[in-house]
């Protein structure tokens, strides 16, 4: 795991409420299939997967998530994201070559399933180097163990920006992960899908004067 920097916060949440607003104009209130709400979205599980990069590493996640919409106020969004979540993801990483096991603990804070892969975010709270305290990290899930599952994470394959030509390492927005390119070799993964929720009434700033 690595630190990784940042867009600034007042600038993520206009580009946030500019894209949301468009998107329940185009699309109005979700809904499952069956044309009843789904249930809220989840993941949970453990496993281990194989890193193509640390082939000899054991490399075990654990993942407890569940939506929880508009339930973490931000500004200038009073009331929240509807992929707002809660849970959290447990990270153990034994590096093969020096014997060494690294662990670390977040928070989750976001949430967004497809059929049966979810995109989340989680903020590191418990951690072997405490450089990573604070650090959102990008999770990726595939439903499934061994042979069907996938897992991605953030550090694992590119999150690369560049400035004045050089790359430095992007801080992780919500819900922002690569696709789940690890196999899943033992445990597996559940992911439950849940629709998106309808925007609340007064939802945007200024809504309804």
């Amino acid at each position: 795991m690595s630190g990784i920097l940042a867009t600034p916060r007042r600038r993520f949440a206009v580009v946030v409420l500019a894209a949301t607003t468009v998107l329940a104009a185009l699309s109005g209130p979700p809904s499952s299939a069956a044309g009843k709400p789904s249930g809220p979205a989840k993941v949970s599980g453990q496993g281990r997967i194989f890193y193509t990069y640390a082939p000899d590493d054991e490399i075990r996640f654990t993942v407890n998530a569940t939506a929880a919409p508009f339930s973490r106020p931000i500004e200038p969004l009073p009331k929240g994201m509807p992929t707002d979540a809660r849970g959290t993801v447990t990270i153990s990483h034994r590096v093969a070559r020096t014997k060494e096991t690294r662990t670390a603990e977040a928070a989750v804070d976001c949430l967004v399933t497809g059929g049966d892969t979810a995109t989340l975010t989680a903020v590191v709270t418990k951690s072997a180097d405490p450089a990573d305290i604070g650090t959102r990290y990008g999770f990726s899930v595939k439903n499934g163990g061994p042979g069907r599952g996938r897992f991605g994470f953030s550090w694992g394959v590119a999150n690369l920006d560049v400035v004045d030509g050089k790359p430095v390492a992007s801080r992780v927005g919500t819900c922002m992960a690569p696709a789940p390119f690890a196999p899943v070799t033992e445990g597996g993964f559940k992911v439950t899908h849940g629709d998106l929720p309808a925007l609340p009434s007064g939802w945007q700033p200024g809504e309804g004067r």
